[in-house]
């Protein structure tokens, strides 16, 4: 079976373009990942840049089984890297997949960036690849990424213990959340109000 993303896929919003992740890309994404804030609830330290540049290669070889899409996040005013999200847990048969490995520079945090960033994302999944579920979910002691998530619209389902480990040998518990098909057109209505809003703030 075919990969269920087109290879060349790109989506283009107002305020960002993600792009396909290539190894070009490794340099720049490696100094705005820097910043340890940023992975203060992940289970890898990717301010280390070996330790980012591994996972970065990871995500190439997933995309080559067709089990994940990594993109790349820039900011079309600037045309600057500003951070990373992806597509995981592909699972065509069952028309569903996750949201995650999201992350943004700090200077980026509260802005509308993130907004637009996951409509693109789920009009993709829901419009173009005729997704019934998509989920997503963040550590359950990640509040700020909580609240973004509940934000657009997506519904709490639980917390799943011991769901990952961290590097240190850690288990973190992971908090899940999805949009299921039925709710997209609402979902959507509602998040390009608040992306509107938040843009006219800006």
């Amino acid at each position: 079976m075919p990969n269920w993303i087109d290879n060349s896929t790109e989506l283009n919003g107002t305020l960002v373009q993600l792009a396909p992740l290539k190894t070009d890309h490794f340099d720049a994404l490696l100094e705005v990942a820097a910043d340890k804030r940023i992975w203060t609830h992940y289970t890898l330290d990717g301010s280390k840049a070996e330790r980012l540049r591994s996972a970065l290669n990871d995500g190439l070889l997933e995309w080559q089984k067709g089990t994940q899409f990594p993109f790349v996040i820039v900011e079309k005013s600037s045309n600057r890297l500003i951070g990373s999200t992806r597509l995981l847990e592909l699972q065509q048969v069952h028309r569903k997949l996750e949201i995650g490995w999201t992350w943004l520079h700090p200077d980026y945090w509260g802005t509308a960036i993130n907004l637009e960033c996951k409509l693109l994302l789920l009009t993709f999944c829901f419009e173009t690849l005729g997704a019934t579920r998509v989920q997503l979910r963040t550590d359950e002691n990640n509040l700020r990424s909580w609240k973004a998530i509940e934000k657009i619209g997506a519904r709490f389902e639980g917390i799943l213990r011991h769901d990952l480990i961290r590097d240190d040998g850690s288990h973190r518990n992971s908090a899940y959340f999805s949009i299921i098909e039925p709710e997209w057109k609402q979902v959507k209505l509602q998040l390009s109000e608040k992306l509107r809003s938040k843009m006219e703030d800006q």
